[in-house]
């Protein structure tokens, strides 16, 4: 027989190793094994890079030109060798590409220029350094766990301006009942970070907010999850049943049914509103991730139906 339209080499060697004469035997998971990963998926249990790669370059084809010149103001962001696309000679990464995300989101109803804002656990520091490059805040405050808070001070130290770096200012926990608790914030943020506190820390932070805020920016997880298939609980069953334990919000949802997702949102909404004398003022499922969700209130305004950003 003519082998003209035979196999090549490429394929005699899947042939004996994934898509096999055994292959079709067995349809029952075939979708979610070698087979598959063959023919129409690449591995995710071994592609993780290339699926967030795909993820950030198709986020970034849908950045609008407002969110376009945001990300360009932010010099520096290349510091730390992030994992990045090329869109329009723009190198994104995802934690700045949801940076800019989240500021479009909040800018449209808070005024920033002059502001002062108030961060609870800022991670690296992503947010200040977007927000601080993008307006002229008057202060921004960063109050964080130690470790998080030297990277934060080292980061920024880095990456922002002699004059940008002056507004920022760096505070540990124990300066939150202290020289935090005088002053008063145009804007609280918190992302990502409620979810993992102590109940008791987080309503604490909360009453905080209520007395001494006219914002309050959440971004957090609206529950949580047992999906094995996402990673293995590759950190252990001891790491799975500590962040089972954290937060305010804690019943286990399927994290990618958007109704459940949205269900369990009206929770979040409840749960992370400061006091009686609040409202939510915009709201929205936070881009990309299927469970995460936004909200800004606002104080002491009659609550009207929550904008849909």
């Amino acid at each position: 027989m003519s082998d003209k339209y035979g196999r090549s080499a490429l394929w005699e060697r899947y042939n004996s190793t994934q898509v096999t004469e055994e292959a079709a035997d067995d349809l029952t998971s075939f979708k979610s094994s070698d087979v598959n990963y063959k023919l129409a998926l690449w591995d995710p249990r071994v592609s993780g890079v290339r699926y967030l790669k795909t993820l950030i370059f198709n986020l970034a084809e849908n950045l609008g030109e407002a969110n376009r010149a945001r990300l360009r103001r932010i010099a520096n962001r290349d510091v730390g060798d992030p994992i990045s696309v090329v869109w329009d000679g723009d190198r994104i990464c995802m934690d700045y590409l949801q940076a800019v995300l989240e500021l479009e989101f909040f800018s449209r109803h808070v005024p920033l220029d002059g502001a002062t804002v108030l961060e609870i656990g800022a991670g690296y520091g992503r947010t200040c350094h977007a927000v601080v490059s993008n307006h002229d805040v008057a202060a921004y405050h960063v109050v964080d766990l130690p470790n998080s808070l030297a990277l934060a001070r080292r980061y920024l130290g880095t990456v922002l301006t002699a004059e940008q770096l002056a507004r920022v200012h760096f505070h540990g926990v124990g300066e939150v009942d202290g020289p935090l608790s005088e002053l008063r914030y145009d804007l609280v943020i918190n992302i990502d970070s409620f979810a993992e506190m102590t109940a008791e820390t987080v309503r604490a932070y909360l009453a905080f907010v209520a007395t001494r805020a006219r914002h309050l920016y959440v971004n957090n997880p609206v529950g949580k999850y047992l999906d094995k298939s996402l990673d293995g609980h590759f950190q252990g069953e001891a790491v799975v049943n500590l962040a089972l334990s954290t937060g305010l919000l804690r019943d286990v949802i399927d994290i990618h049914d958007n109704q459940a997702v949205r269900r369990q949102s009206r929770a979040f909404l409840d749960a992370y509103r400061p006091g009686p004398g609040w409202a939510c003022v915009a709201e929205s499922r936070t881009i990309p991730w299927s469970y995460y969700w936004q909200a800004l209130y606002r104080a002491g305004e009659a609550a009207p139906a929550p904008g849909r950003d």
